[in-house]
């Protein structure tokens, strides 16, 4: 918690002690599911909540916005997110019924009214978003033909509606499709040495109808 609060100093009451039980929280579950690495559950807040709060480094959410965590998992990076933007609403997604019923109990642990959970594959879920975000879940070739007819057409953020994506590593390959993308690397904003090769990718998608 003491990492969080350094790079996140404007945490209301409510959401300092929402951040804080997500240690018990996940300890407990991951004790009967393995929703987390165990070599990763002593570096919670750092290699997951930090993490995941990176995209809000890059772009802040504004109140009203609807995001979509495609294969969220344990529910990164859609719960931290909620947590720190209250008033966006999110759409958690993943295609093992096991992880959704985690993040799903972990929502109602924390009174998150913000943030929808559901077992689904990415290819079936419906609605437009300002941002689909995710933690390296897949290729960016099939993470876009999964998520392209699902971005809303109004742009309201500095950032175009499209795509907010964790990814670590030499992305120069696997980019090149994808010329618009810009790449924001997360030792501009943490100094932790896990965040050295993390970066978050924006790719900005057109609505299609």
């Amino acid at each position: 918690m003491e990492d969080l609060l350094r790079y996140f100093e404007k945490l209301t009451e409510i959401q300092t002690e929402q951040f804080a039980k997500l240690d018990k929280l996940y300890n407990d579950w991951n004790l009967k599911i393995n929703v987390i690495s165990r070599k990763d559950i002593d570096e919670l807040y750092i290699r997951h909540i930090i993490h995941s709060l990176g995209i809000a480094k890059v772009q802040v959410l504004k109140p009203g916005s609807l995001i979509l965590d495609i294969g969220t998992g344990g529910g990164f990076p859609g719960i931290p997110l909620a947590i720190l933007f209250p008033e966006s609403n999110f759409y958690l997604a993943d295609s093992m019924g096991k992880k959704i019923k985690v993040v799903q109990e972990v929502v109602d642990a924390l009174g998150l009214k913000n943030v929808k959970s559901e077992h689904i594959r990415a290819e079936k879920v419906k609605g437009e978003f300002d941002f689909i975000v995710s933690r390296a879940v897949t290729q960016m070739d099939d993470f876009v033909k999964w998520t392209r007819k699902k971005i809303a057409k109004k742009n309201n953020h500095e950032l175009k509606n499209g795509i907010l994506y964790l990814k670590g590593g030499d992305l120069t390959e696997e980019l090149q499709n994808f010329p618009k993308a810009v790449v924001f690397d997360l030792s501009n904003y943490f100094e932790e040495d896990f965040f050295e090769t993390k970066k978050v990718v924006h790719i900005p998608l057109k609505y299609k109808p």
